[in-house]
């Protein structure tokens, strides 16, 4: 049996086997993929979970829009190493920013360096805030995204709350551990014999919101006696002097920011 997490490994999986089990979890959808029939039969070798990761591109843009109010140039990040994700992010995106009045700027970045040359344009530019794609190739870089967003002092939102445990200003996606716990429902199920045909595809309806708002890029603006502080949730976990919020269906906002950077 196979478990494919991310698109391009659940599309890969697909080519190169029709007889080995497959469960995935993807973030766009499956039957679009190319991996199943329809969700409700899934067909051939494969099942597994969609969360719908790369569809949340407008609550993203409208929690970044409501926390940084006064921007006016956003930066969307994206990778076409994988071009599913790549064409839709920026189709979504671009389509989302126009409706707020916000000018999309789209830089790739397929590697490390391309990161920082990424993050350098950004700050000869002077954009406003930073839109991270939801691939898992910005997660395993997330120590490095974050890090140059707080050293610019750029609002950035991303898909997944590791960035927001680590610094990052704020995360809205899946609830990836619900995910990864269905991943092992369906793949235990298979090896008692299910096939995975008979097993249709799941849709996460678990949404989790992060945030950290301790950071350079994360300062409050404070109105003169109105302080926006609100909160939406399920839950409130304090760790290390942050809020982490979880949610199902809505995400936690705090107060908007103010782009306080040198030279602005």
């Amino acid at each position: 049996m196979i478990a494919a997490f991310a698109n391009s490994a659940a599309q890969a999986a697909k080519a190169a086997t029709t007889t080995i089990p497959i469960v995935f979890s993807v973030g766009d959808d499956p039957v679009r993929l190319g991996l199943v029939a329809s969700l409700a039969q899934p067909g051939g070798n494969a099942t597994g979970i969609n969360s719908f990761t790369t569809e949340l591109a407008s609550k993203r843009l409208e929690l970044l829009r409501e926390m940084v109010p006064v921007a006016t140039r956003l930066v969307v990040l994206v990778s076409s190493s994988t071009a599913v994700t790549f064409e839709s992010t920026v189709r979504n995106t671009s389509a989302g920013a126009r409706a707020m009045g916000l000018q999309v700027q789209v830089l790739n970045a397929d590697t490390s360096s391309e990161i920082d040359a990424a993050f350098a344009r950004l700050a000869r530019e002077r954009c406003d805030a930073l839109y991270v794609d939801s691939i898992p190739f910005f997660l395993s870089r997330r120590v490095q995204l974050v890090n140059l967003a707080s050293r610019l002092a750029v609002p950035a939102i991303y898909f997944d709350r590791a960035f927001a445990e680590i610094g990052g200003l704020m995360s809205y996606g899946a609830g990836l551990t619900d995910v990864y716990r269905q991943v092992g429902v369906y793949a235990a199920l298979i090896l008692k014999g299910t096939k995975p045909a008979d097993l249709p595809v799941v849709q996460s309806s678990k949404r989790a919101g992060h945030q950290s708002p301790n950071r350079p890029d994360a300062w409050p603006h404070r109105a003169a006696g109105a302080h926006r502080h609100r909160r939406r949730g399920d839950r409130i976990i304090q760790r290390r002097a942050r809020n982490v919020y979880e949610t199902r269906s809505v995400v936690c906002s705090r107060q908007p920011l103010v782009l306080n950077r040198p030279g602005r």
